[in-house]
């Protein structure tokens, strides 16, 4: 046999496109060519496969060998065909039946001992392989990220002899027990640490319950991250699609090899203000994901939002309403899910007091307008909830008794309950339901319609701000256990926009 057809996997994005792997023995002069849209990586292939079979005791074939990577118009990069590459050139030189190969998948890095690397991306290949009759063989060092596939038929191994012996009936190789891994109990900060600030913590419950995004705007030292920071401690677990989705962003992520103990975690990401459009979004020439994609399923917290370039801050807007994020390059077009959690703080104004009675505030009028005007009003109004954190006093402080603060796992149950409502009613949160669904979930009375109308007008928001008004109202009412928005609903989810005050001062 001087042909030989293995199956791997690409990485593009999350997505793990089948790729075949034609191996062709000829006569001529010994030489190896790779063709197929190669880039570096895969070329240099050719010669760590070479002294891996040498070393794994098999006589590398003195022959023309051409090696065809299809399709020929995706790019081929790293070193994960290493192992289907070596697995066609000994079955096409004889050294291994046929009759095995088609019914597996391999995927692999190969040092030049013969042993099997890990490769980053593991997961999404996976993933695609469950859907096909296929069984995949991996490196052992990537089997607890594969078993987090449940369903896929999946065998691990240390080199490429046992492999080999194998796939000749020689040697059994161990089956991966699709389980999911220890779950690592991350301690999160309590919200019962946080003294007063009554309405910030219950926009919190509102923001955990219906997947909404909040900015707290106060003056320095008045609790606005120690609040973002108990957001992790109150929000519903991941679900497993959510957890599968956000692992196979971090398997491909190059910065982040601990991320398995994050395992059904919701992200928390914090990207400091000197971050540029594309740590944030991902980019690249070979497209990665950014801070938005990181934070899929959990939430973004942006500090000292207006200390952002306006032109980073904006490239938020699109991620926001759609849910994942375009990277259109030369080479390739990539698409991550992005759906997070925006979650800011902000000052007043540029020495943090304005509006503070106690405290005199030394920023004129147009440095305040300057200041606020770093954030774009098309990105505020995709911010459902805009709440002021007042400045507390220390005598308050003092006397406030921590036993009688409400802790995290209390506010977290009634969380839950609201979220069992939303999936129950509609399937998605409060924070993602279309136009349609929110003319058919979030039905006021007459009066109700009027009211609403009235401070749309007098607030001067716009449709879009009047969605979120009505998506925030029916979160509050199922957090109240009520099957209809009641005029209270109304009125405070209308006290969660206290930037479009602040622009009217």
């Amino acid at each position: 046999m001087s042909l030989a057809i293995v199956r791997t996997r690409a990485q593009v994005g999350i997505q793990a496109p089948l790729v075949t792997v034609e191996v062709h023995l000829s006569n001529g002069l010994p030489t190896m060519n790779i063709v197929g849209l190669p880039e570096a990586a895969v070329k240099e292939s050719k010669d760590r496969v070479r002294s891996a079979i040498l070393n794994s005791e098999f006589e590398f074939p003195a022959k023309k060998i051409t090696i065809n990577l299809a399709p020929a118009d995706l790019p081929k990069e790293g070193g994960r065909y290493d192992l289907a590459i070596a697995i066609g050139i000994l079955a096409a030189d004889g050294k291994i039946p046929g009759n095995l190969i088609d019914q597996h998948e391999f995927i692999g890095e190969l040092a030049l001992s013969g042993e099997i690397r890990p490769i980053r991306g593991i997961l999404s290949a996976a993933i695609q392989t469950q859907y096909t009759d296929r069984t995949l063989i991996l490196p052992r060092d990537n089997a607890e990220e594969a078993a987090l596939c449940l369903g896929a038929a999946q065998k691990n191994a240390r080199s490429l002899l046992e492999v080999w012996a194998y796939l000749c009936g020689q040697a059994s190789l161990d089956e991966i027990d699709n389980v999911e891994p220890t779950e690592y109990i991350t301690a999160h900060a309590d919200l019962s640490e946080v003294r007063g600030q009554a309405q910030a913590k219950r926009a919190l419950e509102i923001t955990a319950a219906g997947k909404h995004n909040l900015i707290f705007i106060g003056p320095p030292g008045t609790g606005k991250t120690m609040l973002a920071s108990r957001l992790p401690g109150i929000l519903p677990p991941m679900n497993d699609q959510e957890a599968l989705e956000s692992a196979a962003i971090y398997s491909i992520s190059q910065h982040h090899s601990d991320w398995l103990k994050q395992w059904k975690q919701r992200p928390f990401r914090s990207p400091h203000h000197t971050a540029s459009g594309i740590s944030l979004v991902g980019g690249g020439s070979k497209p990665r994901p950014g801070e938005i994609s990181l934070a899929h399923g959990g939430i973004l917290f942006l500090d000292e939002l207006p200390e952002f370039s306006r032109k980073v801050l904006d490239v938020l807007r699109e991620p926001l309403e759609s849910g994942e994020i375009c990277i259109a390059r030369a080479s390739q077009q990539v698409t991550y899910p992005s759906r997070f959690q925006l979650v800011a703080a902000m000052n007043p104004c540029p020495c943090g007091y304005y509006g503070d009675p106690s405290a005199k505030c030394t920023c004129t009028e147009d440095q305040v307008r300057r200041y606020q005007g770093q954030t774009s009003g098309p990105l505020l109004d995709r911010i459902d909830l805009q709440v002021e954190v007042p400045p507390i006093s220390i005598l308050e402080l003092q006397k406030t008794n921590p036993n009688t603060q409400e802790n995290s796992a209390t506010v977290q149950a009634r969380v839950l309950s609201a979220w069992k409502k939303q999936t129950e009613r509609q399937q998605c949160s409060n924070g993602q339901l279309s136009n349609a669904q929110v003319e058919a979930h979030c039905k006021l009375t007459d009066e109700d319609e009027n009211l609403l109308r009235l401070a749309i007008e007098k607030l001067d928001l716009s449709a879009r701000a009047y969605h979120r008004v009505l998506k925030i109202s029916r979160t509050i009412a199922d957090l109240d256990d009520s099957e209809n928005i009641q005029t209270g609903h109304i009125m405070e989810a209308l006290s969660y926009r206290k930037l479009e005050r602040y622009r009217q001062k």
